[in-house]
This record gives structure tokens, sequence and C-alpha cells, in this order.
């Protein structure tokens, strides 16, 4: 099927909207995988008995996986069934299928391997969305570009997200994280490849949908993850896939502001358990060091933030 597009849509608590999700799915969509991971409302089976769209097959998991295992599961689904894109979209009713369009179109185009919703695009429209998601949202989209390496894009955790059949292959889904950490695991595995990803404009709406996400919960999680996955990349990207000027930018800068760091701060504690003045000589020798290696670290974070990749791999990959 040149061209084919599949729709996937994870669904857990989702009952009250999923068939009006469904409803909306234009005709520019082949086929759409409806996920039921282990609803405890049976969403999956509505789907079945309510839905006569023949585009529409429901795949259920005997038990609960998370949001992140359900999207793999319509990938498989959906590259089996052979289809060129793969949208993926909640079945809460936040994300307009309307725009499906919009998200496929720069990777059939060859501009993109992978397309994801900007929810802050337009700064008219932000002000209804709570509050709380404002201000997670900024912070998960800084830590996400420390750890994914794609400073071009904001709002990592939006799910609205579209992906070249070809480039979803050379994913391992059996590693990206299962549940609310995946989309920003995409981003740090998609990069890892090297793949072009664009942010696509959009609205969301919040209406009667409840979330499971909060963002107290799920803080410290994300940090870790962050910062395990920033370690990952800069290792694959700097170290064992190739060394340039930044690698030893990287490494001079870390181990000139450690050692600044560590001999200033020595010498100043010896400085107040002896009351007596740090020589000049000491001073300067800690602080150039410092001075230094933040200087290189800087020098190191600006080549990253022009190493975004900008030449879609999928046009070169094989079939």
């Amino acid at each position: 099927m040149p061209d084919s597009v599949a729709v996937v849509i994870p669904c857990y608590r989702v009952k009250s909207h999923i068939l009006g999700v469904l409803a909306q799915i234009g005709p520019e969509v082949d086929l759409v995988f409806v996920i039921d991971d282990a609803c405890p409302e049976d969403s999956g089976a509505l789907v079945q008995m309510q839905c006569s769209d023949p585009r529409v097959k429901v795949l259920h998991h005997a038990v609960n996986q998370g949001v992140g295992a359900a999207v793999m599961t319509g990938y498989r689904a959906a590259i089996d069934a052979g289809a060129q894109v793969i949208v993926k979209v909640d079945g809460d009713g936040q994300m307009d299928p309307a725009l499906i369009a919009h998200f496929v179109a720069p990777i059939l185009k060859g501009q993109a391997d992978y397309t994801k919703g900007n929810r802050f695009y337009d700064l008219t429209h932000i002000s209804q969305m709570p509050a709380v998601r404002l201000l997670g949202n900024a912070v998960l989209s800084f830590m996400a570009k420390l750890s994914t390496g794609y400073w071009n894009l904001f709002d990592p955790t939006n799910g609205y997200t579209a992906i070249h059949a070809k480039v979803a292959r050379r994913i391992a889904f059996d590693k990206v994280s299962q549940r609310y950490f995946f989309e920003t695991d995409m981003l740090f595995r998609l990069n890892i490849i090297r793949a072009v990803v664009v942010d696509i404009p959009m609205d969301a709406s919040y209406g009667s949908e409840t979330s499971s996400l909060k963002i107290s919960r799920i803080v410290g999680e994300f940090l870790v993850k962050h910062l395990r996955n920033f370690g990952k990349r800069v290792f694959y990207n700097y170290f064992l896939r190739d060394m340039t000027v930044a690698s030893l930018e990287l490494l001079l800068g870390l181990g000139a502001l450690t050692f600044g760091v560590v001999f200033g701060g020595v010498h100043w504690l010896h400085g107040l358990a002896t009351d007596l003045p740090t020589p000049l000589g000491t001073i300067m020798l800690a602080a150039l060091p410092t001075m230094l290696g933040l200087q290189m670290l800087l020098a190191f974070v600006s080549f990253d933030v022009a190493n975004v990749p900008r030449r879609p791999i999928h046009v070169d990959l094989p079939g």
C-alpha cells in the first residue's frame, strides 16, 4: 500500500470518548489499530460492538502494560500490515483527528522522519491549559532538550505523533519506556539513529477526560531517566560513534572544572580552619581552571545545540 497511513490508539479508561475519536478519523487513513491495554471499562469490547468502520481493528493486552507498551503493540501491527506512516492519537478526545494529514505530510514529502505536536506554538491558546501542566511542561521540556538532543523541539510529552515505518523498524520496541516516559524516550532513541523530528503546531482540548498522570509522582522518576538518557546519548554520539572537537571540550571542561572546584574548595576549608588568608597564587590556581572548564562546557553545549539532525534518514533506508 503506497503512502498508506495507519493510526494507533492506546485505550485505557476512554470509554466515553473513543467512539467519538474514531468517528472523526478521515479517509486519508487506511488502517486504525485500537489497543485495549486491559482497560477496566472494556473500551476495546465497546469498539468491537459499536464501531462498524472496516478500517478499525482491536488488539487486546491481557494485563495493563502502560501507554508506551500499547503504542509499541500498535506499531508492530501497523508495520506488519504494510503501513508507510504510523500516527499515534490518544483515545480521550484531546487530539483532533482532523490534524492527521498535517502530521503525515512532512514525512511523505521527505522533510521529516517523525513529527510531534506542540501545544505551545500559538500563545493565544495556552490559557486553556491548566497551570500545573504549563509549569510541568516547561520543566520537562528543558530536561528533554538535554537528554534527547533535540534542542529545536518543545512540548516533549505531547503524544500526538507520526513516524515513518522504515524509521520505526529501527527502534528497539522492547527497550522503549512502557509508561509515561515513553514519548521522551522515543525522542532519545530517534536522536541515536539521527532521525529528523519536526514540531507540528496544534491546540489541545481539555474537557471532561481525567488524567492519571500526576506531576508530583513522576518528577523524580523523569529526572533519573533524563540523566540516564543524557549520559547514553553523549557517550553514543560523541565517543562511540564519532569523536569531534566537542568530545575534547567535554572531557577537558569536566576535568578542569572538577580540579578547580575541588582544589579551591579544599584550600577554602583549610583557610577557614586555620584562620589564615589564602595566597593569591592558590586562588588563581583554583579560579583559572574553573573558568576555563565552564567555558569549554558551554562550547560543548553550543556544539550540541547545532548538532540537531537535519537530513531525514528514511529516504535512504531500505524498505
